[in-house]
Protein backbone atom coordinates (compact mmCIF):
# COMPACT_ATOMS: atom_id res chain seq x y z
CA UNK A 1 0.00 0.00 0.00
CA UNK A 2 2.90 2.20 0.00
CA UNK A 3 4.22 1.97 -3.39
CA UNK A 4 3.45 5.44 -4.87
CA UNK A 5 0.60 5.75 -7.57
CA UNK A 6 0.88 7.52 -11.11
CA UNK A 7 -2.30 8.59 -12.93
CA UNK A 8 -2.05 7.97 -16.66
CA UNK A 9 -4.43 9.92 -18.80
CA UNK A 10 -4.14 8.64 -22.81
CA UNK A 11 -3.17 4.95 -21.43
CA UNK A 12 -3.98 2.85 -23.77
CA UNK A 13 -2.08 5.37 -26.70
CA UNK A 14 1.47 4.74 -27.77
CA UNK A 15 3.41 7.19 -25.31
CA UNK A 16 0.79 6.54 -22.79
CA UNK A 17 1.00 2.50 -22.52
CA UNK A 18 5.01 3.01 -22.84
CA UNK A 19 4.90 5.18 -19.75
CA UNK A 20 2.11 2.82 -17.85
CA UNK A 21 4.97 -0.37 -18.80
CA UNK A 22 8.12 1.89 -17.63
CA UNK A 23 6.78 3.20 -14.00
CA UNK A 24 5.07 -0.24 -13.55
CA UNK A 25 8.50 -2.00 -13.66
CA UNK A 26 9.64 0.50 -11.59
CA UNK A 27 7.47 -0.43 -9.21
CA UNK A 28 4.71 2.38 -9.05
CA UNK A 29 0.76 1.21 -9.13
CA UNK A 30 -0.65 2.75 -12.06
CA UNK A 31 -4.17 3.95 -12.68
CA UNK A 32 -4.60 3.95 -16.11
CA UNK A 33 -7.49 5.83 -17.62
CA UNK A 34 -8.51 6.07 -21.50
CA UNK A 35 -11.78 7.41 -23.77
CA UNK A 36 -13.40 3.43 -23.43
CA UNK A 37 -13.43 1.06 -21.35
CA UNK A 38 -12.21 -1.37 -24.71
CA UNK A 39 -9.10 0.66 -25.25
CA UNK A 40 -8.05 -0.30 -21.93
CA UNK A 41 -8.39 -3.40 -22.32
CA UNK A 42 -5.00 -3.32 -24.63
CA UNK A 43 -2.95 -2.15 -20.84
CA UNK A 44 -0.93 -4.71 -20.50
CA UNK A 45 1.70 -4.07 -17.19
CA UNK A 46 2.15 -5.28 -13.99
CA UNK A 47 1.03 -3.00 -11.08
CA UNK A 48 -2.40 -1.84 -12.88
CA UNK A 49 -4.69 -1.35 -10.27
CA UNK A 50 -7.68 0.40 -11.63
CA UNK A 51 -9.04 1.01 -15.58
CA UNK A 52 -10.84 3.79 -15.68
CA UNK A 53 -12.69 4.80 -18.78
CA UNK A 54 -13.25 8.54 -18.84
CA UNK A 55 -13.82 11.51 -21.66
CA UNK A 56 -11.55 14.67 -20.48
CA UNK A 57 -12.97 17.12 -22.40
CA UNK A 58 -15.33 16.71 -19.69
CA UNK A 59 -13.76 18.68 -16.34
CA UNK A 60 -16.70 16.75 -14.81
CA UNK A 61 -15.15 13.26 -15.93
CA UNK A 62 -11.97 14.64 -14.94
CA UNK A 63 -12.55 15.03 -11.59
CA UNK A 64 -14.83 11.66 -11.51
CA UNK A 65 -11.27 9.84 -12.77
CA UNK A 66 -9.68 11.58 -9.91
CA UNK A 67 -11.35 10.81 -7.03
CA UNK A 68 -12.46 7.07 -8.73
CA UNK A 69 -8.14 6.72 -8.64
CA UNK A 70 -7.65 8.17 -5.38
CA UNK A 71 -10.15 5.57 -4.41
CA UNK A 72 -8.89 2.91 -5.86
CA UNK A 73 -5.30 3.51 -4.93
CA UNK A 74 -5.75 5.29 -1.71
CA UNK A 75 -3.44 8.15 -2.35
CA UNK A 76 -2.03 9.78 -5.25
CA UNK A 77 2.01 10.56 -6.59
CA UNK A 78 1.80 11.54 -9.75
CA UNK A 79 -0.43 12.55 -12.71
CA UNK A 80 1.21 12.16 -16.25
CA UNK A 81 -1.50 13.66 -18.91
CA UNK A 82 -0.98 11.52 -22.27
CA UNK A 83 -4.06 12.07 -23.70
CA UNK A 84 -3.61 13.69 -27.11
CA UNK A 85 -5.38 14.24 -30.97
CA UNK A 86 -4.07 15.79 -33.90
CA UNK A 87 -5.62 17.52 -36.82
CA UNK A 88 -3.45 19.15 -39.58
CA UNK A 89 -5.17 21.04 -42.31
CA UNK A 90 -5.16 24.75 -43.21
CA UNK A 91 -6.57 27.25 -40.33
CA UNK A 92 -9.11 28.70 -42.81
CA UNK A 93 -10.33 25.07 -43.42
CA UNK A 94 -10.61 24.04 -39.87
CA UNK A 95 -13.81 22.95 -38.89
CA UNK A 96 -15.24 24.42 -35.32
CA UNK A 97 -15.46 20.69 -34.58
CA UNK A 98 -11.70 19.24 -35.24
CA UNK A 99 -10.41 22.36 -33.37
CA UNK A 100 -12.71 22.04 -30.40
CA UNK A 101 -11.82 17.86 -30.40
CA UNK A 102 -7.88 18.86 -30.13
CA UNK A 103 -7.94 22.24 -27.99
CA UNK A 104 -10.61 20.28 -25.98
CA UNK A 105 -7.97 16.89 -25.18
CA UNK A 106 -4.78 18.41 -25.80
CA UNK A 107 -5.66 21.71 -23.58
CA UNK A 108 -8.60 21.45 -21.10
CA UNK A 109 -8.47 17.84 -20.45
CA UNK A 110 -4.84 18.40 -19.36
CA UNK A 111 -5.69 21.52 -17.29
CA UNK A 112 -8.91 19.88 -15.48
CA UNK A 113 -7.48 16.47 -14.54
CA UNK A 114 -4.35 18.73 -13.31
CA UNK A 115 -7.50 20.65 -11.39
CA UNK A 116 -8.66 17.88 -9.82
CA UNK A 117 -5.42 15.77 -9.16
CA UNK A 118 -3.68 18.85 -7.05
CA UNK A 119 -5.45 18.36 -3.63
CA UNK A 120 -4.24 15.13 -3.73
CA UNK A 121 -0.55 15.80 -4.90
CA UNK A 122 -0.10 18.38 -1.76
CA UNK A 123 -1.01 15.77 0.48
CA UNK A 124 1.97 13.18 -1.09
CA UNK A 125 4.00 16.56 -2.55
CA UNK A 126 4.03 14.66 -5.70
CA UNK A 127 4.66 15.77 -9.49
CA UNK A 128 2.96 16.24 -12.77
CA UNK A 129 4.17 15.42 -15.97
CA UNK A 130 2.48 17.13 -19.15
CA UNK A 131 2.90 16.05 -22.65
CA UNK A 132 3.75 18.64 -24.87
CA UNK A 133 5.46 18.55 -28.45
CA UNK A 134 8.15 20.50 -30.42
CA UNK A 135 4.53 22.11 -31.72
CA UNK A 136 4.25 23.89 -28.28
CA UNK A 137 7.12 26.14 -29.10
CA UNK A 138 7.63 26.18 -32.28
CA UNK A 139 4.96 26.66 -35.33
CA UNK A 140 4.24 23.53 -37.19
CA UNK A 141 2.83 24.14 -41.06
CA UNK A 142 -0.89 23.13 -41.47
CA UNK A 143 -1.16 22.38 -37.77
CA UNK A 144 -2.15 25.65 -36.52
CA UNK A 145 -4.90 24.46 -34.03
CA UNK A 146 -2.71 21.24 -32.56
CA UNK A 147 0.40 24.22 -32.02
CA UNK A 148 -2.44 26.45 -30.31
CA UNK A 149 -3.20 23.17 -27.72
CA UNK A 150 0.44 21.88 -27.24
CA UNK A 151 1.47 25.63 -26.62
CA UNK A 152 -1.14 26.09 -24.30
CA UNK A 153 -0.04 22.55 -22.30
CA UNK A 154 3.66 24.22 -22.44
CA UNK A 155 2.69 27.12 -20.63
CA UNK A 156 -0.23 26.02 -18.53
CA UNK A 157 3.00 24.27 -17.25
CA UNK A 158 5.12 26.72 -16.44
CA UNK A 159 2.71 28.61 -14.54
CA UNK A 160 1.42 25.73 -12.71
CA UNK A 161 4.94 25.25 -11.68
CA UNK A 162 5.41 28.34 -9.56
CA UNK A 163 1.86 28.26 -8.25
CA UNK A 164 2.47 24.97 -6.96
CA UNK A 165 5.81 25.08 -5.79
CA UNK A 166 5.00 26.20 -2.01
CA UNK A 167 3.36 23.28 -1.89
CA UNK A 168 6.39 21.04 -2.81
CA UNK A 169 4.40 19.72 -5.94
CA UNK A 170 6.37 19.74 -9.13
CA UNK A 171 5.30 20.36 -12.59
CA UNK A 172 7.13 19.65 -15.75
CA UNK A 173 6.44 19.27 -19.44
CA UNK A 174 8.19 16.88 -21.93
CA UNK A 175 7.84 17.90 -25.25
CA UNK A 176 8.43 14.91 -27.91
CA UNK A 177 9.39 15.57 -31.59
CA UNK A 178 7.64 12.86 -33.94
CA UNK A 179 7.28 9.59 -32.11
CA UNK A 180 6.65 6.18 -33.49
CA UNK A 181 2.92 6.05 -32.51
CA UNK A 182 -0.27 4.76 -33.71
CA UNK A 183 -1.33 8.56 -33.78
CA UNK A 184 1.82 9.35 -36.10
CA UNK A 185 0.43 6.19 -38.32
CA UNK A 186 -3.31 7.68 -38.10
CA UNK A 187 -1.66 11.12 -39.51
CA UNK A 188 0.44 9.32 -42.41
CA UNK A 189 -2.89 7.74 -43.35
CA UNK A 190 -4.83 10.21 -43.10
CA UNK A 191 -3.17 13.17 -44.00
CA UNK A 192 -0.52 11.46 -46.65
CA UNK A 193 -3.01 12.13 -50.23
CA UNK A 194 -2.86 8.42 -50.45
CA UNK A 195 1.10 8.05 -49.71
CA UNK A 196 1.53 7.35 -46.30
CA UNK A 197 5.04 6.64 -46.46
CA UNK A 198 5.81 10.00 -48.24
CA UNK A 199 4.17 11.22 -45.79
CA UNK A 200 6.84 9.88 -43.21
CA UNK A 201 9.79 10.49 -45.73
CA UNK A 202 9.06 14.36 -45.41
CA UNK A 203 8.52 14.51 -41.77
CA UNK A 204 11.65 12.46 -41.18
CA UNK A 205 14.20 15.21 -43.53
CA UNK A 206 13.05 18.37 -40.99
CA UNK A 207 15.31 16.29 -38.28
CA UNK A 208 19.18 17.53 -38.41
CA UNK A 209 20.39 13.78 -38.40
CA UNK A 210 19.87 14.10 -42.34
CA UNK A 211 19.75 10.05 -43.88
CA UNK A 212 20.48 8.85 -40.51
CA UNK A 213 16.91 10.49 -38.88
CA UNK A 214 14.50 7.96 -37.65
CA UNK A 215 11.20 8.55 -35.28
CA UNK A 216 11.44 8.47 -31.64
CA UNK A 217 10.56 5.44 -29.82
CA UNK A 218 7.93 6.07 -27.12
CA UNK A 219 9.99 4.17 -24.66
CA UNK A 220 12.46 6.80 -24.92
CA UNK A 221 10.19 9.52 -23.71
CA UNK A 222 8.41 7.19 -20.95
CA UNK A 223 11.96 6.94 -19.64
CA UNK A 224 12.10 10.73 -19.62
CA UNK A 225 8.32 10.91 -17.76
CA UNK A 226 9.87 8.22 -15.05
CA UNK A 227 12.64 10.38 -14.37
CA UNK A 228 10.58 13.70 -13.75
CA UNK A 229 8.06 11.85 -11.70
CA UNK A 230 11.20 10.49 -9.49
CA UNK A 231 12.56 12.07 -6.14
CA UNK A 232 15.76 11.96 -7.84
CA UNK A 233 14.27 14.40 -9.98
CA UNK A 234 13.27 17.13 -6.93
CA UNK A 235 14.96 20.29 -8.34
CA UNK A 236 13.17 20.29 -11.55
CA UNK A 237 9.89 21.96 -11.69
CA UNK A 238 8.73 24.11 -14.38
CA UNK A 239 10.56 22.80 -17.15
CA UNK A 240 10.10 22.28 -21.17
CA UNK A 241 12.41 19.05 -21.77
CA UNK A 242 12.48 18.55 -25.72
CA UNK A 243 12.68 14.38 -26.75
CA UNK A 244 13.21 15.51 -30.38
CA UNK A 245 16.94 14.57 -31.43
CA UNK A 246 17.63 17.83 -32.11
CA UNK A 247 14.85 19.31 -34.16
CA UNK A 248 14.23 22.09 -31.64
CA UNK A 249 17.36 23.48 -31.24
CA UNK A 250 17.48 25.25 -34.37
CA UNK A 251 18.41 25.69 -37.86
Amino acid sequence: MNARVVLVSGAAGGIGAAVVRRLSSAGWRIVASDREAAFLDSVDAANVVARLPGDVRNPAACRSIVERAVGEAGRLDALVNCAGVWREGPVESCSEADFDAVVDVNLKGTFFLCSAAIPHLKRTRGAIVNISSDAGHQGNTGAAAYCASKGGVTLFTKALALELAPHGVRANVVSPGDVDTPMLRFQAEKYGAGDPEAYLRRILEKYPQGASARFIRADEVAALVHFLCSPEASAITGADLAVDQGYSAGK
